[in-house]
């Protein structure tokens, strides 16, 4: 009942601060901010990130006793000393590098002319742009005329400098590294006293975004924070478990500096889209000018495509689950959006970053529209998607959104779930005078031409067995059941609810087939045909009208189908029209689908047990 209730309201917007021209006005303001106090907030969203990635480890040192404050230092001088250690080992393997970039130049440069020598095609186009050098040459007007012998000529001056002084030797050595160390300074004193006033910075940011329901909000943050550790803590794991198996493999393949470009596989792990072609961009370069022939290159490649396929398809998701939580064109956005306000440090810290905004939007109400917009959970319910593709003219997105649910459901309860809240949600907008005559004709249209394809598709709606148990057989359906009809009421989707009911008493073994209530009538339908009907269904969605119409109509199914009892499927029913239906005289009332088919199907098995126990004409007086 509660998915009706739902069903009733229109779409709600998420939550987001109110009037187009604040949000717009402030969206620039925080961009602005962002970007000229990049220098402030780079570090700060660093040492964040690096908390949340430590935060595991000083709960685990906590938890044996250790004091907070051994348990911080611990913490952030293991992670100092792993980053100062990857930093002296990637230094000493580019100064090796330096040192050996003249015999990779050579070596390229002859591979390139190997190249050219048996295709010919590289001579030939520099044949042709000399030609076209030398013809630009000869058209080219002629050079002004010589000075005279005797005109004097200047003396050429050479200035010397004079040799540099030692402070300005260390200066030029130093101030290149005092910005990167500054900036890792401060972030390492973000760090400690993140972790160490962990609890009073949690307890100030309730106090920002829900005071007034305390319980929930902390056990909101403390959810994402933990969630948010754990997933930090395992990608950082990953990623380096990641680069010490491609640093092993590219010294086995016989890369040169293989701990480097291991490194550098490992990091750019972080980075979206770009961050695999750079990886993999150095290493085979360096396959090209070390090995003659094409064996070491080619395995280069196969081995980034295995690790990388291996990695997205395999460990990540079984890891983290389905995804990072974030929508493809959120990544591909937040990269952007980051590395145009920080650089290269914002294009790494995209992701994290923009799943801290995603995980804020889930659990704080007022920023729910971030996970709207950047998250990866589809933006409508089921219900509301089916509402906007009925609507909109495109029967083949409807038609596929039935497919995918199927794939996963039943017939009865894809109709329940998803089909029956849509319909209310288009009936509640049709009672509103939101929908125009045409647009609900179109949405008619596309729902008959949608149970069109189901009726070919779906074989059959399987009758749940009792407790799941297989050695049960599935009821047959009574061979006296005899003609259902389904019938429409007057609301414009009350007679595609009588359809689909139809549509799955017959997939149910049972004769049964949907009719508007207009063609009881006594100038439409013969009673003869009416005659044969032995069970009878109004099928109605809340909010048809007025509840002495629907009365209206069951007074009229009665008196057309006199000695068949007339039922009703009240779709999004409150309460108020069942009971005036019920002392309009209705028998079975149901709510779904699912139960209607149950209760037709008992019916019918109780008329067959009532003609198998009516006595023969020939008996005794």
């Amino acid at each position: 009942m509660s998915d009706f209730r739902r069903a009733y309201h229109s779409i709600r917007p998420a939550g987001a601060p109110e009037g187009g021209t604040n949000l717009a006005l402030t969206a620039l303001l925080v961009m602005a901010v962002l970007y000229f106090a990049r220098e402030l907030l780079v570090p700060l969203a660093l040492a964040v990130l690096l908390s949340f990635v430590l935060a595991p480890i000083v709960r685990a040192l906590r938890r044996i006793g250790t004091p907070r404050v051994l348990a911080v230092l611990a913490a952030v001088l293991a992670a100092v000393a792993v980053l100062l250690m990857l930093g002296l080992v990637m230094a000493r393997q580019l100064a090796e590098l330096a040192n050996d970039i003249p015999f990779y130049q050579f070596e390229l440069t002859r591979k390139l002319s190997s190249i050219n020598a048996s295709g010919g095609m590289i001579e030939r186009v520099q044949e042709m742009l000399q030609g076209l050098a030398a013809g630009a040459e000869r058209a080219a007007p002629e050079p002004p005329p010589m000075p005279a012998a005797d005109q004097v000529r200047p003396f050429p001056v050479q200035v010397h400098p004079p040799p540099p002084r030692t402070f300005e030797v260390l200066r030029t050595v130093v101030e290149p590294l005092l910005y990167p160390l500054a900036t890792f300074g401060i972030v390492i004193v973000f760090v400690i006293f993140v972790l160490l006033y962990r609890e009073d910075l949690r307890d100030r940011l309730i106090r920002l975004i829900g005071a007034h329901d305390l319980q929930r909000t902390m056990a909101a943050m403390d959810d994402a924070a933990y969630r948010l550790s754990r997933f930090f803590l395992a990608q950082v794991a990953m990623n380096s478990i990641y680069g010490m198996v491609i640093a092993l493999a590219l010294f086995f393949i016989g890369v040169p500096q293989p701990i480097l470009w291991g490194i550098v596989a490992g990091l750019m792990r972080f980075v979206p889209f770009v961050g695999t072609i750079i990886a993999v961009a150095f290493p085979l370069l360096l396959s090209l000018a070390v090995e003659p022939g094409w064996t070491m290159p080619v395995l280069v490649l196969v081995l980034f495509a295995v690790g990388e396929g291996a990695m997205g398809q395999v460990f990540e998701p079984l890891i983290f689950g389905r995804s990072t939580g974030l929508s493809p064109i959120a990544v591909i956005v937040a990269a952007t959006f980051w590395t145009w306000l920080w650089g290269p440090v914002g294009l790494v810290m995209a992701v994290p970053l923009t799943v801290c905004l995603v995980v804020l939007g889930r659990h704080v109400e007022r920023f729910e529209f971030l996970e709207v917009a950047l998250g990866d959970r589809p933006p409508l319910e089921p219900p509301e998607t089916f509402y906007q593709r009925a609507l909109g003219d495109d029967p083949d997105a409807l038609a596929e959104q039935a497919e995918i649910a199927l794939r996963e459901s039943r017939l009865s309860r894809y109709y329940d779930t998803v089909a029956l809240p849509g319909l209310a949600l288009a009936q509640a907008d049709a009672q509103r005078g939101r929908l125009g005559e045409l647009q609900l004709k179109g949405m008619r249209a596309r729902l008959a031409s949608l149970l069109e394809d189901l009726e070919e598709d779906v074989e059959q709606d399987a009758i749940p067995l009792a407790k799941g148990d297989p050695t049960v057989p599935r009821p047959v359906p009574p061979a006296s059941a005899g003609p259902i009809l389904c019938v429409g009421g007057r609301g414009p989707f009350d007679m595609a609810a009588a359809a689909m009911l139809a549509q799955v008493l017959r997939k149910r073994g049972l004769d049964a087939g949907a009719a508007p209530a207009e063609m009881l009538r006594a100038d439409a339908t013969p009673a003869e045909d009416l005659a044969r009907i032995r069970q009878a269904w109004l099928c109605t969605v809340e909010g048809m009208g007025s509840t002495a119409a629907a009365r209206s109509i069951l007074r009229r199914v009665k008196r057309r189908l006199p000695g068949v009892e007339v039922n009703v499927l009240v779709i999004g029913d409150e309460g108020r029209l069942a009971e005036a239906l019920r002392q309009e005289g209705a028998g079975s009332i149901t709510t779904t689908i699912d139960a209607t088919a149950a209760q037709a199907f008992q019916m019918g098995e109780d008329q067959e047990e009532d003609t198998q126990n009516v006595p023969s004409s020939g008996g005794t007086a």
